[in-house]
């Protein structure tokens, strides 16, 4: 197992950036050079962290390494910055394009990943977990399956905020800066039920989808409207709801569940 902190230069964000990466690369040596696996390459999986997180959070307070030597899935880890994976169209700053598309073709370069749609995965938790469905859909060529943790679907609160308001995480003129026209989000890319849509009208593949929510998390009805959107429009998913609060504990233990499913699976539904 590879463990590495990686910084370069990205034309997205026009700066250097950094993240880490897990390349459970010895297990590639040992196995002969004409296996099928190796010469497609190793599987990947892009985890985004939370709010006031940074992309250490996910090797100091998780199993992420443990379960990526295990099912031999190499995994990046960027940061979010507090801007919830998005682009600032104002500042110029490409972050949900650098997440999307331009860390997936920088790393598929530097190291022997697959290059499949579905062998490349985008996950995260809270803010985390609301990157990885928008830039799962929004780069959705690039993605087979996405992974979303007690997400922070944000769109479907923004609205109702009003100036002056602070909601105990953030104020109202934050969530503008990150959203911008809050009047504005929903049915814009920012909005997953508008990009999910968007793919059905272009027929392009809806990558596969896992969302898990505790019943004790604050952020547990707007997980569920999503998944309740996803079954009126027939969109293949996984939805796990169990006991659990916006916690490590809830996280490393569906993280787990999480990329067995996304190994394992193809094209399965299931609610529970």
């Amino acid at each position: 197992m590879a463990v590495m902190q990686i910084s370069f230069f990205s034309k997205c964000m026009k700066r250097e950036v950094t993240f880490n990466a897990l390349l459970p690369l010895d297990q590639a040596a040992e196995e002969s050079s004409d296996s099928k696996e190796n010469t497609k390459g190793l599987k990947s999986l892009y985890l985004l962290h939370g709010y006031c997180g940074s992309h250490t959070d996910w090797l100091s307070y998780s199993r992420i390494r443990e379960l990526s030597d295990r099912h031999h899935v190499a995994v990046f880890m960027p940061a979010g910055e507090n801007k919830f994976y998005l682009d600032n169209e104002e500042r110029e700053e490409w972050l949900g394009e650098y997440i999307g598309r331009e860390l997936v073709q920088y790393t598929r370069r530097m190291f022997p990943l697959s290059s499949e749609r579905e062998d490349t995965f985008i996950g995260g938790l809270s803010m985390g977990g609301y990157g990885a469905i928008r830039n799962g859909l929004k780069y959705a060529d690039h993605f087979g399956g996405i992974i979303a943790l007690s997400s922070a679907l944000l769109p479907y609160s923004l609205p109702d905020m009003r100036p002056d308001v602070h909601n105990g995480i953030a104020s109202y003129d934050y969530y503008k800066s990150v959203f911008g026209d809050l009047d504005l989000v929903l049915g814009s890319d920012k909005d997953p039920e508008e990009l999910i849509r968007c793919l059905k009208t272009e027929e392009v593949d809806i990558p596969r989808i896992y969302l898990a929510c505790g019943t004790e998390d604050f952020l547990l009805h707007v997980n569920q409207r999503l998944h309740q959107f996803l079954l009126s429009e027939d969109v293949e998913h996984t939805y796990v709801e169990t006991s659990g609060a916006h916690t490590w504990d809830f996280w490393n233990d569906h993280i787990a569940d999480a990329l067995k499913w996304a190994i394992e699976t193809k094209n399965e539904s299931a609610v529970y």
